[in-house]
């Protein structure tokens, strides 16, 4: 999903402000692309292997939430092949004529990318069955009765596939796919890496205390990681004669509305409001949504992930409650009815 309002700690893309900062920080060879490294590894042999068996690698299927780095993937594999990468969304494919159009138009090794391919309407779906098995093409020609068919032979390529929820996935589509990675959160170690390789890029200078604050409130997610380094920057060009140090980072993104744990305003106010006006919960996510003026399911694909991943609020069958470590957060003693809920 992508919300209509720019927000500093979003992992999804922001087409307008992102695509072409990423383009200019992506990582041009394996050797560069920091994290992930078991699935690096592993990668890095199918690909060998199909490379000199002269094959087209099996295709892959990369899953994890969004912001980690499974279009650089996707695009390191096509560099590495030596192929041709295409790239389209799944959204985008909602006539069959125009997945086979990208098809038809793939020479042998290409690599195909369909990101949010969960979102690939059914019938089009259907049709990637057969190109993806048996690297044949279907179409129908004319209507009614005197419909017939006619197969078209495609060359071997090789189909990376992307989702954010992988659970939305057809059995039949995921079943095609010979190679399954899911991407992990980074380590903040990782991400301080990944931002002095940004800063080089982006000729800032970037001290290791910088770093190493900025880190810490970017989710574990290289894409808001530069995105707030490069807001950063910006505090350093004016505030800081272009040297990011820990204060200025502090300072930086304390008027971004970033705190230490890389929680956002709305963040705050989603704990806050379940804490303050529903005494900690279990509060419905509809009742929730109404609180908080905004739409439950942006509350449900936007705002909670993070929140759950990290700790700070607990899904119940009776709604969500905030757990303990939002309570430390804000330094808010919980009520003593409230106790026995928090022992999770």
């Amino acid at each position: 999903m992508n919300p209509e309002f720019d927000r500093l700690v979003e992992p999804e893309l922001n087409v307008r402000s992102d695509s072409l900062l990423e383009q200019s920080l992506r990582p041009q060879t394996f050797g560069e692309f920091i994290g992930q490294n078991g699935l690096k590894e592993n990668l890095a042999v199918y690909i060998e292997a199909a490379k000199r068996r002269d094959e087209a690698l099996d295709h892959c299927l990369f899953a994890g939430p969004p912001g980690l780095g499974k279009t650089t993937l996707a695009y390191l594999v096509a560099r590495t092949i030596g192929s041709e990468l295409f790239t389209i969304s799944g959204p985008a494919l909602d006539k069959k004529g125009d997945l086979a159009a990208v098809l038809t138009n793939l020479k042998p090794n290409d690599v195909l990318f369909i990101d949010e391919i969960h979102r690939v309407p059914i019938t089009v779906e259907e049709v990637l069955y057969s190109a993806m098995e048996d690297f044949k093409l279907d179409i129908i020609l004319g209507q009614g009765p005197g419909a017939r068919t006619m197969r078209i032979d495609l060359p071997r390529f090789t189909l990376i596939g992307a989702t954010t929820r992988a659970g939305l996935l057809s059995t039949p589509l995921r079943d095609r796919f010979g190679i399954h990675f899911v991407l992990e959160f980074y380590q903040p170690e990782e991400i301080q890496q990944i931002l002095v390789h940004s800063a080089t890029r982006l000729a800032v200078e970037l001290l290791p205390d910088g770093a190493t604050e900025l880190a810490k409130r970017s989710r574990g997610t290289p894409r808001i990681a530069n995105r707030l380094l490069r807001r950063v920057r910006d505090f350093a060009d004016v505030h800081g004669r272009g040297v990011i140090d820990q204060a200025l980072a502090r300072k930086a993104l304390a008027s971004l509305g970033v705190d230490e744990c890389g929680l956002d305003s709305m963040d705050k106010k989603i704990l806050l409001t379940i804490i303050e006006k529903f005494d900690g919960g279990p509060v419905g996510i509809d009742t929730l949504a109404s609180a908080i003026g905004e739409e439950s399911q942006t509350l449900e694909d936007v705002y909670e992930p993070f929140l759950l991943q990290q700790g700070f609020l607990h899904r119940t069958p009776r709604g969500r409650v905030a757990a303990r470590l939002s309570y430390e957060h804000f330094g808010i003693a919980p009520e003593k009815e409230n106790q026995a809920q928090l022992e999770f």
